[in-house]
């Protein structure tokens, strides 16, 4: 009886180690999402090409977190902020009368501002400081759409 009773603690084992395996395979994508600091090693600053480097980084898919980084204003350092666009000829004008503010600017500081991607959706994000300049002078916009995150694997 007692190697009866092994066997089947073995098969049991064997049966929740099978449905553990099946449930990781099975986990959401939201798992397996991706942090990317916009910019890289610029960060969100003035004169950067954000378009190209969302070239360079994508695909971007839903749950992505976009990190934010730039330092807080000072005698030496413009302020900066982040904005969503509410649609495509706003975000082409870098008309901000309609702009949602998502990050003011002390909260690029430290380890920076977090955005996920939770939308499958055209995300206009735009610098809204000094009255836009930083959007149409300063390149500091670009648009995310980002994919099913079942489409990752």
């Amino acid at each position: 009886m007692a190697a009866e009773a092994r066997s089947s603690s073995a098969a049991l084992v064997a049966a929740a180690a099978a449905v553990v395996a099946l449930l990781l395979a099975l986990a959401p994508a939201a798992s397996r999402a991706e942090r990317f600091v916009v910019g890289d090693a610029a960060r969100w600053t003035w004169g950067y090409n954000y378009t190209d480097w969302v070239i360079r980084k994508g695909p971007f898919f839903q749950n992505d977190t976009l990190v934010f980084m730039y330092d807080p204003p000072n005698a030496t350092v413009h302020a900066h902020s982040v904005y969503m666009m509410r649609n495509a000829a706003d975000y082409q004008s870098c008309n901000l009368k309609a702009a949602k503010l998502v990050a003011g600017v002390m909260q690029g500081a430290g380890s920076g501002f977090e955005f996920v991607l939770r939308k499958r959706k055209t995300h206009y994000f735009v610098c809204g400081e000094r009255g836009g300049i930083h959007c149409t002078m300063g390149q500091m916009k670009f648009t995310v759409k980002p994919k099913s995150s079942a489409c990752r694997d």
